[in-house]
């Protein structure tokens, strides 16, 4: 009996100690395995998911609402004539393998990222760089070759994180940082483990190791949740169960924005479509709440213009384009296009399809006929995107901060307007960060109301999370799971 009873109490002794030391670890669901652990050498999301803000860093980051905020560089300054950025580095900075992160780093990985033979998958962010100097160890010089306000934004994203050249050529499988957590193990077709970075620069994370599970099929997520297998799904494959997890205590639902801006594509040079009144009528004919309830299962905001809600430069214009079929129907009668007949292309994410069947059903109620076709992504890549032989589409644009297309005239909407081009090249020119938001709100009006596209809703981020779990980003300003305030409360 009193053996028995020992090995009772050493049984539980040892799960306490077991589920004491699970608060300060952390496993995360993702439903994609990345390819590789480069995110300079790869454009898969999954990359970045992993190790955005947790293994590497860049000169700058993104905070959760999309600010652009100092990383490995504690400030910048830039030159009156906006060509010159001057990075003044964070001290006493090493990679995960002990060697010093200095400014020697910078200009290599600046350079390798704008060379000629770069696999750089966003090497366009680098391309208007003329030169990169070290002034001294924690001093380096970037000159452009035309002035670039949203550089310091540039060196945000994930393919611009600082890398050594000592060790770049196994990051592939073996990536070598200088963030908070340290890559310890992938087991592929499972998971990565990461550790904590005991000689980390910054504060220190309150989690002593992070564990990403690949699980592809929504069934094997919802029951690795439910059994307490994963702690956290960012990005939970399977909106429609989200309900059962919002009424369980042990859960919390986490619901916010995503980079994608869900839009009715509109071909501004397809006849009748060049008509701003056209482009009205339709942009009032659309109930955009309808949209989200029967397409996304209730998930998603709305949006009236090309932007994310979660920006600190978003404006709310959702009134411009207020559900109105009857102003529609007095739109299409103005321009003499009663009994309007356009083509919607519809590529293949649930989005576009379910959602294409609800925008043709509010689109005929003001007498507008669509004729359908569902095309493959190749299909709509080269007839839609490359081709532009369409009226409408739908689609999410997922990169961040990209209104700058609209300054494209040979994009694939056409939309063609010398303002809106001037509009951007001012914001090019200016590097102060409230009149840049003065004038991206400027920009957020301009598209509004020439109603250059229908603006649908931004894509949502649906999530859940063990109730314990607190500091996991709600937004998506950019694709990351930044483990670096998440904790477990007490």
């Amino acid at each position: 009996m009193f053996n028995r009873l020992k090995m009772t109490v050493a049984a539980l002794a040892l799960t306490a100690g077991t589920a004491f030391a699970a608060q300060d670890a952390l496993t995360i669901g993702m439903v994609l395995e990345p390819p590789n652990l480069d995110p300079t050498g790869g454009a898969a999301a999954a990359i970045d998911e992993v190790v955005y803000a947790n293994v590497f860093e860049g000169l700058t980051r993104f905070g959760s609402d999309g600010a652009v905020l100092p990383a490995l560089a504690s400030s910048w300054d830039v030159s009156e004539d906006g060509l010159t950025y001057t990075f003044h580095l964070q001290s006493g900075v090493k990679f995960h393998d002990g060697t010093d992160m200095n400014a020697d780093d910078v200009v290599f990985s600046l350079n390798r990222a704008r060379a000629e033979d770069s696999t750089n998958a966003q090497k366009a962010l680098f391309k208007g760089i003329a030169d990169v100097a070290a002034t001294d160890a924690t001093t380096v010089t970037v000159t452009l070759s035309e002035p670039n306000g949203n550089f310091p934004f540039n060196m945000a994203w994930g393919d611009a994180v600082i890398v050594g050249e000592e060790s770049i050529a196994d990051a592939a499988t073996n990536p070598i940082g200088t963030g908070p957590f340290k890559f310890m193990n992938w087991v592929q077709g499972d998971r990565v483990d990461l550790e904590r970075n005991a000689d980390y620069w910054g504060a220190a994370p309150a989690l002593s190791k992070a564990t990403f599970k690949f699980i592809s099929d929504p069934n094997a997520a919802f029951a690795a949740v439910m059994a307490g297998d994963v702690d956290a799904f960012p990005n939970f494959p399977a909106p429609e169960t989200l309900s059962q997890f919002d009424s369980d205590p042990r859960f919390n639902v986490i619901v916010g924005s995503t980079e994608g801006e869900t839009i009715l594509s509109t071909n501004n040079k397809s006849g009748p479509l060049s008509d701003v009144k056209v482009r009205e009528a339709i942009a009032h004919a659309i109930n955009r709440q309808e949209i989200i309830d029967g397409a996304m299962s209730g998930y998603g905001t709305p949006i009236g213009t090309h932007f994310a809600p979660h920006n600190p430069a978003y404006v709310d214009l959702t009134g411009m384009s207020a559900y109105d079929p009857e102003l529609s129907k007095k739109l299409l009668a103005e321009a003499g296009q009663e009994g309007l007949k356009l083509r919607l292309m519809l590529p293949p994410p649930a989005y576009a399809r379910r959602g294409g069947e609800i925008i043709a059903a509010q689109l005929r109620a003001v007498g507008i006929e669509t004729e359908i076709s569902n095309l493959e992504w190749a299909q709509w890549i080269e007839q839609v995107f490359k081709g532009k032989d369409f009226d409408l589409t739908i689609v999410s644009h997922t990169e961040p901060a990209d209104i700058n297309i609209y300054a494209r005239p040979d994009y694939y909407f056409q939309y063609d307007s010398a303002d809106f081009q001037a509009l951007m090249t001012k914001l090019n020119l200016t590097s102060d960060p409230a009149e840049r938001m003065a004038i991206q709100a400027d920009a957020q009006k301009m598209i509004a109301s020439e109603y250059v596209n229908g603006y649908l809703f931004q894509l949502a981020k649906t999530g859940v999370a063990n109730a314990k779990i607190q500091g996991l980003w709600a937004n998506s300003p950019t694709q990351a799971n930044d483990l670096t305030g998440v904790s477990w409360a007490d």
